[in-house]
């Protein structure tokens, strides 16, 4: 099988669950680890069973969340690591800031998220998260690698624009053909002096129908992707196995199959 080489086109990392990406220049990435506060938070949908003193992995419908709650999309959030502050911004203006590692700023952000998905949740919305815990859509920790050709067929068989955050990706890769990064399973991806290993294909759910910046459920891409190609997935999923700083622009190189 040829090599093909991709360039990394942007890195996202999302600290809350659900809420706003969050556009990286750069990032470390440590073997077996997610990108650094990469769905560190989430906000529980009523009593979830997440028990912070053994965390484990949850189905994402315990937490709010873009498959079933969409106008989470309409917001805007800004997370910073220095004091664990998030403020969310609802219709250009500030609606809620607390410092997630205290009660009383998690009490204000539960507060805005109790009246502003009133009528989704199942209960007291409650955040939540654990010490070297992520909330990811699967069980281990992974990096989500997108490619941008793979998005440009999406868009060719919706007949519309889709934008790349619908894929709520970690790493967007340039240069691939549209699908090759399904022919990267069991492989390893050089990324400067970081190591991944490829291991499994995203299968895409209604969350990716939302539109990021209107909040509006607008498309079915599940659906078209089935319908289209096959299969209802979109990008990759790899697990760090040699640690190392990588950076929008750094190339992406395979190993031989």
């Amino acid at each position: 099988m040829a090599r093909q080489t991709a360039k990394i086109h942007a890195i996202y990392r999302y600290p809350v669950k659900g809420l706003s990406a969050e556009a990286l220049p750069r990032v470390q990435l440590s073997v077996g680890e997610t990108l650094p506060a990469d769905r560190l938070y989430a906000i529980e949908n009523g009593p979830s069973g997440f028990d912070p003193a053994a965390p484990a992995y949850l189905p994402k419908q315990r937490f709010l969340m873009l498959m079933q709650h969409e106008r989470l999309a309409a917001l805007r959030t800004q997370f910073d690591d220095a004091t664990h502050i998030l403020t969310v911004t609802a219709e250009n203006h500030e609606a809620a800031r607390g410092d997630l590692r205290t009660a009383a700023g998690r009490a204000a952000i539960e507060q805005f998220f109790a009246g502003y998905c009133a009528k989704e949740v199942r209960g007291p919305p409650k955040v939540l998260d654990a010490p070297g815990h992520s909330f990811s859509d699967v069980a281990r920790k992974v990096v989500s690698i997108i490619n941008l050709a793979s998005v440009a067929e999406v868009e060719n068989a919706v007949g519309a624009q889709v934008h790349p955050l619908r894929f709520r990706g970690n790493v967007y890769v340039t240069g691939w053909p549209a699908w090759h990064e399904f022919d990267l399973l069991g492989r390893e991806l050089t990324i400067g002096p970081a190591r991944l290993k490829v291991v499994r294909r995203i299968k895409r759910c209604a969350a990716t129908n939302v539109e990021p910046d209107t909040g509006i459920r607008d498309l079915n891409i599940p659906q078209t992707l089935m319908r289209t190609f096959g299969h209802a997935d979109c990008g990759i999923y790899a697990e760090v196995v040699e640690a190392g700083e990588i950076a929008v622009g750094d190339i992406v190189s395979e190993t031989e199959s």
